[in-house]
């Protein structure tokens, strides 16, 4: 770290220096432009005050916009313009000093034109030596264009315009931008960064054509699923093979958007980017300076989770999982990327309640995602004594610290796998939510006999599976389809409703931000999609045929699964929220003392680990409940 240090100390001496020599030429330059090449004698010493002028006031003021911090190959036009700025402010002290000082032998008969000229040489030249690292590699790489693939950006909005930024300012990129494609007709042929918008979407096999493009760039973060894929399909119907996409806004920490963002275009940005509309602000006011606690922190849904929360800047953000690999991996991840926030990682089983409640007592957490749990619909048919442990009442000893240490809100993570259940994974989760309903209805009549003003609100949040998760479909198939097939799909009709991690993140967290307790809510997932057609467009991404050069078979489908999953139980409805993508379900109250009779007898039932008793248990739990064992 030292090094990068004396590094940039360095680096600020050496403009300071050049911009000294700079600012002195500037002066000297103005007087000789001023006097027709030579300076008189008289007028000396008013040459050297001016310059003594302009660099106690410029140097300064140049470092207070920062005009010593910036990177030399990214320079942009914002420090073109904090450069204007100072150098209008230093004009002005100048000024000032030059009236203040004007009875001094210096400044008698001062030119006062002179003071004019000199800060425009100053903006011309310190701008230009600023601007020449970036003009030379631009210039540069007209030598190498051979070596760069010849590139279409597609979107010549904020994205594109900073790929476009980075590209140019990269010596080392391997690409060679020819032009822009945007769909927007105010945008057609207006040059950016001396880049032409060449046409819209419909356009790209004409431009591929005729420009010799060689691969192409969307740089669409905020388009939906539908842009994307009109965007592929052209390029490919073009002859393209390398197709790459910046991530999902989403995806994207910050915002910010480089080189290093682009990737190859995935199944994930052809069916699963939708626009999530956010109340940002709501978000914000509900994480921000908050102790935030997420369980299954290692696991796909609650690294995501991580992720996204700490964007919001809480004050603290405690990481607990029993998988210690994992939160040492997003303990990592975040520690770069968010260096200023704390982060304490816990390794813990939610089935310990002991060191549960010594976490919450210690770090009093005011909020909690709740996203551990067993998943695995088949392992957890094997083994449905481990699944309601983990699933129940590890369940259950969180919500209950988190009601006993005050927190704020307990956002369970449900699944559509819940709706009437098929499997003991689903049937359990559904008994996760009749838990923080019940506590739900607990804490307001037991707050309310106290008359405490502070309550924990449960609220559950419903959505199906994440594109691309641990365990999911996706990478399996992306497996079978390096080692050359088959691929196995279970059922020809099979359907599953898919999103994006992170865009089902920011939704769990925007109904935190809402939920005042008790509600199910349940994310609209779109449309479901036929894992057989995932399976053959995974295939067309990876450059293959199916069933030619990859085959497809069809086993079926495995313990515990449907062909379709639901996101509502036929009794259920739901109600509109503020967001398009938040529905409330309609769920009716929850008989508390049968919640807790079946609980003893579950709790019985996994001592013994009769499994038989298990599943006939979770049938008197949950009604709708059918097992479709063929163990």
């Amino acid at each position: 770290m030292n090094i990068f240090k004396i590094a940039s100390r360095k680096r600020i001496m050496l403009f300071i220096i050049g911009d000294i020599l700079l600012i002195s030429l500037s002066v000297w330059l103005a007087f000789l432009l001023r006097f027709d090449g030579k300076v008189p004698n008289e007028q000396i010493s008013s040459l050297q005050g001016l310059i003594i002028l302009a660099l106690v006031f410029t140097l300064p003021v140049f470092y207070f916009f920062k005009l010593y911090s910036f990177s030399w190959i990214y320079v942009s036009t914002l420090e073109l313009i904090s450069l204007f700025k100072a150098t209008i402010l230093s004009f002005l002290f100048s000024g000032a000093g030059v009236l203040i000082f004007r009875d001094f032998t210096q400044f008698s008969g001062f030119p006062r034109s002179t003071l004019f000229i000199s800060y425009f040489l100053i903006f011309l030249l310190c701008g230009g030596v600023r601007f020449s690292k970036r003009i030379y590699l631009q210039v540069f790489q007209k030598g190498i264009k051979k070596e760069k693939a010849r590139t279409l950006i597609i979107g010549a909005g904020d994205a594109g315009e900073q790929i476009l930024r980075g590209i140019l300012g990269s010596r080392y990129s391997p690409y060679l931008p020819v032009g822009f494609i945007d769909d927007e007709p105010v945008k057609q042929g207006i040059i950016i960064h001396g880049l032409k918008i060449l046409g819209k979407i419909e356009d790209i096999s004409r431009v591929v054509e005729s420009q010799g493009v060689e691969q192409m760039i969307i740089a669409l973060p905020s388009a939906g699923s539908k842009i994307i894929r009109q965007a592929v399909e052209q390029g490919r119907k073009a002859g393209l093979k390398k197709i790459k996409i910046i991530p999902p806004i989403t995806e994207l920490i910050n915002g910010e958007i480089s080189l290093g963002n682009i990737r190859d275009v995935g199944v994930e940005d052809l069916l699963g980017r939708e626009p999530v509309l956010l109340d940002a602000r709501a978000i914000e006011n509900f994480i921000q300076d908050k102790i935030v606690l997420i369980t299954g922190a290692a696991g796909s849904i609650g690294s995501e989770l991580s992720r996204q929360v700490a964007k919001f800047k809480p004050s603290q953000l405690l990481l607990l999982d029993q998988d210690e690999t994992g939160i040492f991996n997003i303990l990592e991840e975040l520690g770069n990327k968010f260096p200023r926030l704390k982060l304490i990682s816990e390794i813990c089983d939610i089935q310990d309640k002991e060191k549960i409640e010594q976490i919450f007592n210690k770090f009093k957490p005011n909020i909690i995602f709740h996203a551990a749990a067993y998943k695995h619909v088949p392992l957890m048919e094997k083994h449905p004594d481990e699944a309601v442990k983990n699933n129940i009442f590890g369940t259950k000893i969180v919500a209950d610290a988190s009601l006993k240490y005050n927190a704020e809100k307990f956002i369970f993570v449900s699944t559509d796998k819940s709706v009437n259940p098929s499997s003991v994974m689903g049937a359990t989760k559904r008994a996760g939510e009749m838990v923080c309903q019940v506590l739900n209805q607990t804490r307001q009549s037991f707050f309310l006999k106290k008359n405490l003003s502070r309550q924990t609100k449960f609220i559950s949040v419903r959505f199906g599976n994440v594109l691309d998760s641990r365990g999911s479909v996706i990478p399996i198939f992306r497996e079978q389809i390096k080692k050359g097939g088959p691929v196995e799909v279970t059922h020809p009709d099979m359907k599953r409703y898919f999103m994006l991690t992170s865009e089902a993140c920011l939704l769990v967290m925007q109904s935190g931000a809402m939920g005042r307790g008790g509600e199910v809510f349940v994310l609209d997932m779109g449309k479901p999609i036929r894992i057989l057609d995932l399976a053959k467009e995974m295939i067309r991404l990876s450059g293959f045929q199916a069933d030619k050069d990859i085959p497809i078979v069809f086993t079926k489908p495995r313990p515990g699964e449907k062909l379709f999953e639901e996101l509502l139980n036929a009794e259920e409805g739901t109600i509109a929220t503020e967001n398009q993508k938040i529905f409330m379900a309609k769920l009716s109250k929850i008989d508390k003392r049968k919640l807790e009779i079946n609980l003893k007898k579950l709790q019985n039932a996994v001592k013994e680990i009769n499994r038989e008793e298990i599943i006939n248990v979770l049938k008197e739990l949950i009604p709708v409940y059918s097992s479709n064992d063929t163990l």
